[in-house]
């Protein structure tokens, strides 16, 4: 019966061992990943846009940013 203990318990250890190593290695080739990408993504300019950079807003720039994103959310609800 001590035996049998033993070997369920030495089993148990070696794969939660197992497992602990694969995602140890998972993770260290995600941030190895994602340091890659970062190094190899061009520079990115911001632009600015003409609704967001405008100061002087008047009823109309409202009026038609309402309806971009009232027909961008129309457009979301009926693809999903």
């Amino acid at each position: 019966m001590t035996e049998l203990l033993s070997d369920g318990i030495t089993l148990m250890l070696l794969g939660m061992g197992i497992v602990f190593t694969f995602l140890g290695m998972l993770v260290l080739s995600m941030y190895g990943m994602s340091w890659l990408a970062r190094r190899l993504e061009p520079a990115v300019v911001e632009t600015p846009t003409t609704l967001l950079a405008s100061t002087t807003g008047t009823g109309t720039d409202n009026e038609e940013l309402v309806a971009v994103i009232g027909a961008a959310i129309h457009r979301y609800r009926h693809r999903n």
